[in-house]
């Protein structure tokens, strides 16, 4: 089958699965692909573009179930359609073992993938009534956010620390709110979602105050 850029992506995303972003080689996808390593570089200058292409095709696909999710949501308010994108945004990063790692240390580009989100993202907010002088920031804090409760998510351990009797009363001595039961603990689900909410709501002070 002949080597095309997106055959060289669809290698480099199949690859970095399966040994992460630090340990991706151009050696590797090559033998994924049972081709040279020489011949990707006809396509792909080297890894670090080809992180950079990763991570556009994964905005892409957040940008591509964003507009699914918000065609069903015609009458929708700014706060919903924020919420909407941010949660397409995180389910599609989910997808791909290790996404948020890539969209957060891949190298600079320009992405037409990544400029839709944002581009949405500012619309949807500078339509919300939201200055233009906050606008950059806002969208900037919710990609980060997002990207970083991922990076959270999937680098949970597989297994949970054992804690015994004893340690935990001494932690929750030392550490009442943090492991005593005042303070709720809801799902991941449920945290995102407030979360957003929360930003939401520090946008929407900002509108009124201008």
């Amino acid at each position: 089958m002949k080597l095309t850029k997106e055959r060289i992506v669809d290698a480099g995303m199949a690859v970095f699965a399966e040994v992460g972003y630090q340990n991706l080689s151009m050696r590797q996808v090559a033998d994924h692909l049972d081709a040279h390593a020489g011949s990707l570089y006809y396509h792909v200058r080297g890894k670090d573009e080809l992180l950079a292409l990763m991570a556009d095709r994964v905005c892409r696909g957040a940008y591509d179930a964003g507009t699914e999710a918000l065609a069903a949501l015609p009458a929708a308010t700014w706060r919903e359609r924020i919420e909407t994108q941010a949660t397409a945004l995180r389910r599609s990063i989910k997808q791909h073992p290790g996404g948020a790692q890539l969209l957060a240390e891949s190298p600079g580009m320009l992405s037409p993938g990544a400029f839709s989100l944002m581009e949405r993202l500012l619309r949807t907010l500078l339509d919300g009534g939201l200055p233009a002088d906050d606008c950059g920031i806002a969208a900037d804090t919710l990609l980060s956010h997002v990207t970083g409760f991922v990076l959270q998510e999937q680098n949970q351990p597989t297994t949970p620390p054992t804690v015994t009797a004893g340690l935990y009363a001494d932690l929750r001595e030392r550490f009442p709110l943090v492991m005593g039961e005042l303070i709720p603990r809801p799902s991941q689900d449920e945290k995102f979602m407030r979360s957003i909410r929360l930003l939401c709501t520090g946008f929407a002070a900002l509108m009124q105050d201008g």
